[in-house]
């Protein structure tokens, strides 16, 4: 049941596309943004127990491996409408212009990243080592999207 609501919420941006007002502009970059943060409070409890700060534990790594692979199954491409980058709305968002200029690029670089969760859904429970394999992974596809598509600043 959880993964068809996750599946039903996911299409949403599909059925309703966002609509092309400033409004609806700042919403789309306010939506994003918090996806992004949806990934890195998982990422961030997985990496902690990668690097030992904290014991590791197959059950909560599962869980956040597990959270991670109902985000990058989310339909992110609605909340990068035109007129969304930082050149546009300065102080508001990091995302550089390459990504409308390069969209086809931008979107392999997140199915890099899908590739990457699939396998930090395998690895995680498995141990301490296997999960840092996982992770490095993962942290090389979200490095491959921010050094072409995130600026470094507001």
């Amino acid at each position: 049941m959880r993964a068809a609501l996750i599946a039903a919420l996911a299409a949403l941006p599909l059925a309703f596309p966002v609509a092309a007002g400033a409004d609806a502009i700042d919403d789309a970059i306010k939506a994003r943004q918090a996806f992004f943060t949806l990934l890195g409070a998982n990422t961030g409890a997985l990496a902690a127990m990668a690097k030992g700060e904290v014991e590791y534990n197959a059950d909560a790594a599962v869980l956040h491996a597990g959270n991670l692979g109902l985000l990058q199954g989310y339909q992110l491409l609605p909340h990068f409408p035109e007129g969304s980058s930082k050149e546009d709305r300065k102080g508001k968002t990091r995302a550089l212009p390459e990504i409308w200029t390069d969209l086809a690029g931008f979107e392999e670089k997140f199915e890099v990243f899908q590739a990457a969760v699939a396998v930090m859904e395998v690895e995680a429970g498995k141990g301490r080592a296997e999960l840092g394999g996982a992770l490095q992974r993962l942290g090389g596809s979200c490095k491959g999207c921010h050094d072409d598509y995130r600026a470094k600043d507001f």
